[in-house]
Protein backbone atom coordinates (compact mmCIF):
# COMPACT_ATOMS: atom_id res chain seq x y z
CA UNK A 1 0.00 0.00 0.00
CA UNK A 2 2.87 2.35 0.78
CA UNK A 3 4.16 1.85 -2.75
CA UNK A 4 0.79 2.97 -4.12
CA UNK A 5 1.01 6.17 -2.10
CA UNK A 6 4.52 6.85 -3.37
CA UNK A 7 3.22 6.58 -6.91
CA UNK A 8 0.73 9.39 -6.32
CA UNK A 9 1.76 12.78 -7.66
CA UNK A 10 1.92 15.79 -5.39
CA UNK A 11 -1.22 17.18 -7.02
CA UNK A 12 -3.09 13.92 -6.36
CA UNK A 13 -2.07 14.00 -2.71
CA UNK A 14 -3.31 17.58 -2.39
CA UNK A 15 -6.57 16.52 -4.02
CA UNK A 16 -6.99 13.67 -1.51
CA UNK A 17 -6.39 16.01 1.40
CA UNK A 18 -8.98 18.50 0.14
CA UNK A 19 -11.47 15.72 -0.52
CA UNK A 20 -11.20 14.67 3.15
CA UNK A 21 -11.55 18.16 4.62
CA UNK A 22 -14.91 19.66 5.40
CA UNK A 23 -16.00 22.10 2.66
CA UNK A 24 -15.25 25.25 4.66
CA UNK A 25 -11.69 24.23 5.48
CA UNK A 26 -11.11 22.86 2.00
CA UNK A 27 -12.28 26.16 0.56
CA UNK A 28 -9.87 28.11 2.75
CA UNK A 29 -7.00 25.94 1.51
CA UNK A 30 -8.04 26.12 -2.16
CA UNK A 31 -8.03 29.92 -2.02
CA UNK A 32 -4.28 29.81 -1.47
CA UNK A 33 -3.65 28.29 -4.88
CA UNK A 34 -3.36 30.09 -8.22
CA UNK A 35 -5.95 29.43 -10.94
CA UNK A 36 -3.54 27.12 -12.76
CA UNK A 37 -2.84 25.11 -9.59
CA UNK A 38 -6.58 25.02 -8.82
CA UNK A 39 -7.27 23.64 -12.31
CA UNK A 40 -4.74 20.84 -11.85
CA UNK A 41 -6.12 19.95 -8.42
CA UNK A 42 -9.69 20.06 -9.71
CA UNK A 43 -8.78 17.68 -12.55
CA UNK A 44 -7.49 15.18 -10.01
CA UNK A 45 -10.55 15.53 -7.76
CA UNK A 46 -12.79 14.79 -10.74
CA UNK A 47 -10.67 11.82 -11.84
CA UNK A 48 -10.19 10.24 -8.40
CA UNK A 49 -13.90 10.00 -7.45
CA UNK A 50 -13.28 7.41 -4.70
CA UNK A 51 -9.98 6.67 -3.01
CA UNK A 52 -9.15 3.55 -1.03
CA UNK A 53 -9.32 4.39 2.71
CA UNK A 54 -5.80 3.08 3.38
CA UNK A 55 -4.32 5.14 0.56
CA UNK A 56 -6.20 8.21 1.78
CA UNK A 57 -4.89 7.71 5.33
CA UNK A 58 -1.33 7.29 4.10
CA UNK A 59 -1.53 10.41 1.94
CA UNK A 60 -3.01 12.43 4.79
CA UNK A 61 -0.23 11.22 7.06
CA UNK A 62 2.36 12.63 4.69
CA UNK A 63 0.83 16.07 5.13
CA UNK A 64 0.67 15.61 8.91
CA UNK A 65 -2.95 16.74 8.88
CA UNK A 66 -5.61 15.10 11.00
CA UNK A 67 -8.58 16.50 9.12
CA UNK A 68 -10.64 13.36 8.49
CA UNK A 69 -13.42 12.15 10.74
CA UNK A 70 -12.88 8.49 10.00
CA UNK A 71 -11.61 6.10 7.38
CA UNK A 72 -14.35 6.60 4.86
CA UNK A 73 -13.24 6.45 1.27
CA UNK A 74 -12.60 9.92 -0.09
CA UNK A 75 -15.24 11.08 -2.56
CA UNK A 76 -14.46 13.14 -5.61
CA UNK A 77 -16.21 13.80 -8.90
CA UNK A 78 -17.48 16.88 -10.69
CA UNK A 79 -20.04 17.84 -8.02
CA UNK A 80 -17.43 17.79 -5.27
CA UNK A 81 -14.98 19.77 -7.39
CA UNK A 82 -17.63 22.33 -8.37
CA UNK A 83 -18.75 22.84 -4.78
CA UNK A 84 -15.20 23.31 -3.60
CA UNK A 85 -14.36 25.78 -6.38
CA UNK A 86 -17.53 27.83 -5.86
CA UNK A 87 -16.85 28.08 -2.13
CA UNK A 88 -13.27 29.11 -2.82
CA UNK A 89 -13.55 31.48 -5.78
CA UNK A 90 -17.23 32.28 -6.29
CA UNK A 91 -19.61 30.96 -8.93
CA UNK A 92 -18.28 32.89 -11.95
CA UNK A 93 -14.60 32.18 -11.44
CA UNK A 94 -15.37 28.56 -10.53
CA UNK A 95 -17.25 28.12 -13.81
CA UNK A 96 -14.23 29.36 -15.73
CA UNK A 97 -11.86 26.99 -13.96
CA UNK A 98 -14.21 24.04 -14.47
CA UNK A 99 -14.65 24.91 -18.14
CA UNK A 100 -10.88 24.97 -18.71
CA UNK A 101 -10.46 21.71 -16.79
CA UNK A 102 -13.19 20.04 -18.82
CA UNK A 103 -11.58 21.25 -22.06
CA UNK A 104 -8.17 19.98 -21.01
CA UNK A 105 -9.50 16.58 -19.95
CA UNK A 106 -11.64 16.25 -23.08
CA UNK A 107 -8.76 17.16 -25.37
CA UNK A 108 -6.57 14.45 -23.90
CA UNK A 109 -9.35 11.90 -24.45
CA UNK A 110 -8.89 12.13 -28.23
CA UNK A 111 -5.12 12.53 -28.36
CA UNK A 112 -4.73 9.04 -29.85
CA UNK A 113 -6.23 10.36 -33.12
CA UNK A 114 -3.77 13.19 -33.61
CA UNK A 115 -1.26 11.12 -35.58
CA UNK A 116 -3.84 9.11 -37.50
CA UNK A 117 -4.22 9.72 -41.21
CA UNK A 118 -7.42 11.63 -42.09
CA UNK A 119 -8.61 8.68 -44.20
CA UNK A 120 -8.18 6.38 -41.19
CA UNK A 121 -10.33 8.64 -39.04
CA UNK A 122 -12.98 8.81 -41.80
CA UNK A 123 -13.04 4.99 -41.85
CA UNK A 124 -13.16 4.83 -38.06
CA UNK A 125 -16.17 7.18 -37.98
CA UNK A 126 -18.02 5.36 -40.77
CA UNK A 127 -21.50 4.54 -39.50
CA UNK A 128 -21.28 6.86 -36.48
CA UNK A 129 -24.00 9.40 -35.79
CA UNK A 130 -23.29 12.97 -37.00
CA UNK A 131 -23.13 14.21 -33.41
CA UNK A 132 -20.37 11.70 -32.64
CA UNK A 133 -18.41 12.75 -35.73
CA UNK A 134 -18.85 16.40 -34.74
CA UNK A 135 -17.62 15.72 -31.21
CA UNK A 136 -14.47 14.06 -32.55
CA UNK A 137 -13.69 16.75 -35.14
CA UNK A 138 -14.27 19.50 -32.59
CA UNK A 139 -11.49 18.02 -30.47
CA UNK A 140 -8.94 17.65 -33.26
CA UNK A 141 -6.57 20.38 -34.41
CA UNK A 142 -8.45 22.46 -37.02
CA UNK A 143 -5.90 21.69 -39.75
CA UNK A 144 -6.31 17.97 -39.10
CA UNK A 145 -10.10 18.15 -38.76
CA UNK A 146 -10.43 19.94 -42.10
CA UNK A 147 -8.85 17.00 -43.92
CA UNK A 148 -11.14 14.56 -42.13
CA UNK A 149 -14.20 16.65 -43.00
CA UNK A 150 -13.15 16.70 -46.66
CA UNK A 151 -13.39 12.90 -46.65
CA UNK A 152 -17.01 12.79 -45.47
CA UNK A 153 -19.87 12.33 -47.97
CA UNK A 154 -21.63 15.61 -48.81
CA UNK A 155 -24.75 15.17 -46.63
CA UNK A 156 -22.76 13.97 -43.62
CA UNK A 157 -20.25 16.79 -44.06
CA UNK A 158 -23.01 19.39 -43.91
CA UNK A 159 -24.70 17.86 -40.88
CA UNK A 160 -21.40 17.49 -39.01
CA UNK A 161 -20.55 21.11 -39.78
CA UNK A 162 -23.90 22.24 -38.40
CA UNK A 163 -23.49 20.20 -35.24
CA UNK A 164 -19.98 21.51 -34.60
CA UNK A 165 -21.24 25.07 -34.90
CA UNK A 166 -24.23 24.51 -32.60
CA UNK A 167 -22.41 22.33 -30.08
CA UNK A 168 -22.61 23.66 -26.53
CA UNK A 169 -21.06 21.31 -24.00
CA UNK A 170 -20.61 17.67 -23.12
CA UNK A 171 -19.71 16.10 -19.80
CA UNK A 172 -16.19 14.71 -19.39
CA UNK A 173 -17.82 11.33 -18.70
CA UNK A 174 -19.70 11.21 -22.02
CA UNK A 175 -16.63 12.40 -23.93
CA UNK A 176 -14.55 9.70 -22.25
CA UNK A 177 -17.09 7.02 -23.23
CA UNK A 178 -17.01 8.05 -26.89
CA UNK A 179 -13.21 8.27 -26.88
CA UNK A 180 -12.81 4.87 -25.21
CA UNK A 181 -15.18 3.20 -27.67
CA UNK A 182 -13.31 4.64 -30.66
CA UNK A 183 -9.93 3.84 -29.14
CA UNK A 184 -10.84 0.17 -28.71
CA UNK A 185 -11.91 -0.06 -32.36
CA UNK A 186 -8.95 1.90 -33.70
CA UNK A 187 -6.08 -0.07 -32.20
CA UNK A 188 -5.13 -1.61 -35.55
CA UNK A 189 -5.03 1.64 -37.55
CA UNK A 190 -4.41 4.56 -35.22
CA UNK A 191 -1.08 5.35 -33.59
CA UNK A 192 -0.93 7.01 -30.15
CA UNK A 193 -0.06 10.70 -30.09
CA UNK A 194 0.73 13.59 -27.83
CA UNK A 195 -1.94 16.29 -27.61
CA UNK A 196 -5.09 17.70 -29.08
CA UNK A 197 -6.88 21.02 -28.92
CA UNK A 198 -10.39 21.34 -27.61
CA UNK A 199 -12.86 23.49 -29.46
CA UNK A 200 -16.62 23.82 -29.83
CA UNK A 201 -19.04 26.22 -31.48
CA UNK A 202 -19.03 28.35 -34.61
CA UNK A 203 -15.39 29.43 -34.35
CA UNK A 204 -13.92 25.92 -34.52
CA UNK A 205 -15.97 25.28 -37.66
CA UNK A 206 -14.59 28.52 -39.13
CA UNK A 207 -11.06 27.38 -38.23
CA UNK A 208 -11.65 24.07 -39.98
CA UNK A 209 -13.13 25.65 -43.11
CA UNK A 210 -10.34 28.23 -43.33
CA UNK A 211 -7.86 25.36 -43.54
CA UNK A 212 -9.88 23.32 -46.03
CA UNK A 213 -9.49 23.26 -49.80
CA UNK A 214 -11.83 25.48 -51.79
CA UNK A 215 -14.10 22.61 -52.87
CA UNK A 216 -14.69 21.51 -49.27
CA UNK A 217 -15.29 25.12 -48.23
CA UNK A 218 -17.88 25.65 -50.96
CA UNK A 219 -19.60 22.34 -50.25
CA UNK A 220 -19.86 22.95 -46.51
CA UNK A 221 -21.20 26.48 -46.89
CA UNK A 222 -23.64 25.48 -49.65
CA UNK A 223 -24.93 22.64 -47.48
CA UNK A 224 -25.36 24.95 -44.50
CA UNK A 225 -27.20 27.43 -46.74
CA UNK A 226 -29.81 24.76 -47.37
CA UNK A 227 -30.39 23.54 -43.81
CA UNK A 228 -29.56 26.63 -41.71
CA UNK A 229 -29.09 29.90 -43.68
CA UNK A 230 -28.57 31.99 -40.53
CA UNK A 231 -25.79 29.73 -39.33
CA UNK A 232 -24.19 29.79 -42.79
CA UNK A 233 -24.20 33.58 -42.74
CA UNK A 234 -22.66 33.68 -39.27
CA UNK A 235 -19.90 31.32 -40.38
CA UNK A 236 -19.20 33.48 -43.45
CA UNK A 237 -19.07 36.63 -41.31
CA UNK A 238 -16.34 35.11 -39.15
CA UNK A 239 -14.25 33.61 -41.90
CA UNK A 240 -10.93 35.17 -42.75
CA UNK A 241 -11.00 36.35 -46.37
CA UNK A 242 -8.50 37.45 -48.96
CA UNK A 243 -9.70 41.03 -48.44
CA UNK A 244 -8.68 40.88 -44.77
CA UNK A 245 -5.09 41.39 -45.87
CA UNK A 246 -5.84 45.13 -45.64
CA UNK A 247 -6.29 44.70 -41.87
CA UNK A 248 -2.69 43.62 -41.39
CA UNK A 249 0.17 45.85 -40.34
CA UNK A 250 2.62 46.62 -43.17
CA UNK A 251 5.33 44.39 -41.78
CA UNK A 252 2.82 41.54 -41.46
CA UNK A 253 1.62 41.98 -45.06
CA UNK A 254 5.24 41.82 -46.19
CA UNK A 255 5.79 38.63 -44.21
CA UNK A 256 2.72 37.00 -45.79
CA UNK A 257 3.68 38.04 -49.32
CA UNK A 258 7.20 36.65 -48.94
CA UNK A 259 5.73 33.16 -48.91
CA UNK A 260 3.38 33.58 -51.89
CA UNK A 261 4.44 32.76 -55.46
CA UNK A 262 3.96 35.67 -57.89
CA UNK A 263 1.80 33.51 -60.19
CA UNK A 264 -0.55 32.60 -57.32
CA UNK A 265 -0.65 36.23 -56.20
CA UNK A 266 -1.47 37.47 -59.69
CA UNK A 267 -4.39 35.05 -59.97
CA UNK A 268 -5.63 35.94 -56.49
CA UNK A 269 -5.63 39.66 -57.34
CA UNK A 270 -7.84 39.13 -60.38
CA UNK A 271 -10.92 41.29 -59.82
CA UNK A 272 -9.88 42.23 -56.27
CA UNK A 273 -11.00 45.49 -54.68
CA UNK A 274 -8.71 48.50 -55.17
CA UNK A 275 -7.68 48.74 -51.47
CA UNK A 276 -6.57 45.11 -51.58
CA UNK A 277 -4.60 45.67 -54.79
CA UNK A 278 -2.96 48.78 -53.33
CA UNK A 279 -2.05 47.04 -50.06
CA UNK A 280 -0.34 44.21 -51.91
CA UNK A 281 1.56 46.42 -54.34
CA UNK A 282 2.73 48.81 -51.61
CA UNK A 283 4.27 45.96 -49.64
CA UNK A 284 6.22 44.31 -52.44
CA UNK A 285 9.77 45.12 -53.31
CA UNK A 286 10.31 46.88 -56.64
CA UNK A 287 11.64 43.69 -58.18
CA UNK A 288 8.66 41.61 -57.00
CA UNK A 289 6.24 44.29 -58.19
CA UNK A 290 7.76 44.00 -61.64
CA UNK A 291 7.39 40.20 -61.57
CA UNK A 292 3.79 40.57 -60.45
CA UNK A 293 3.04 43.10 -63.20
CA UNK A 294 4.56 40.75 -65.78
CA UNK A 295 2.33 37.90 -64.59
CA UNK A 296 -0.77 40.10 -64.66
CA UNK A 297 -0.01 41.36 -68.19
CA UNK A 298 0.47 37.89 -69.62
CA UNK A 299 -2.47 36.35 -67.79
CA UNK A 300 -5.59 35.82 -69.86
CA UNK A 301 -9.14 35.14 -68.69
CA UNK A 302 -9.13 33.13 -65.49
CA UNK A 303 -11.78 30.81 -64.13
CA UNK A 304 -13.48 31.97 -60.96
CA UNK A 305 -12.61 28.69 -59.26
CA UNK A 306 -8.89 29.31 -59.95
CA UNK A 307 -9.13 32.79 -58.44
CA UNK A 308 -10.87 31.42 -55.35
CA UNK A 309 -8.26 28.69 -54.92
CA UNK A 310 -5.41 31.21 -55.24
CA UNK A 311 -7.06 33.46 -52.65
CA UNK A 312 -7.55 30.46 -50.38
CA UNK A 313 -3.78 29.84 -50.59
CA UNK A 314 -3.15 33.39 -49.39
CA UNK A 315 -5.70 33.01 -46.60
CA UNK A 316 -4.08 29.77 -45.46
CA UNK A 317 -0.70 31.53 -45.37
CA UNK A 318 -2.18 34.30 -43.21
CA UNK A 319 -3.79 31.77 -40.86
CA UNK A 320 -0.60 29.76 -40.47
CA UNK A 321 1.42 32.86 -39.63
CA UNK A 322 -1.25 34.06 -37.22
CA UNK A 323 -1.39 30.67 -35.51
CA UNK A 324 2.38 30.57 -35.08
CA UNK A 325 2.34 34.08 -33.60
CA UNK A 326 4.23 35.57 -36.52
CA UNK A 327 1.54 38.12 -37.36
CA UNK A 328 -1.60 39.63 -35.81
CA UNK A 329 -4.95 39.85 -37.61
CA UNK A 330 -7.34 42.60 -36.52
CA UNK A 331 -10.80 41.16 -37.18
CA UNK A 332 -12.81 44.21 -36.15
CA UNK A 333 -12.76 47.88 -37.02
CA UNK A 334 -13.13 48.50 -33.30
CA UNK A 335 -9.80 46.86 -32.63
CA UNK A 336 -7.81 50.03 -32.84
CA UNK A 337 -4.95 51.55 -30.90
CA UNK A 338 -4.85 53.41 -27.59
CA UNK A 339 -2.79 56.61 -27.50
Amino acid sequence: MAEQVKELTGTQKVAIVLMNLDPARASAVMKQFSDIEAEEITSEIIRLRRVDPDIADKALGEFHELATTGRLGSRGGRDVAQGLLEASFGTERAAGVLSRVASSMAGRAFEFLDEAEPAQIVTLLDGEMPQTCALVLAHLRPAHASKVMAGFPGDLRTEVARRIATMTSATPESIALVAQSLKERSAAVVAPNAAAEVVGGVQPLVDIINRSDINTERAVLAGLDEIDPELAEEVRSRMLTFGDIVKLEKRDVQQVLRGIDSVVLAVAMKGAAEPVMATIRENLSERNRELLDDEIRTMGPTRKSQVEEARADVVRAIRELEESGGITVHRSDEDGFVD
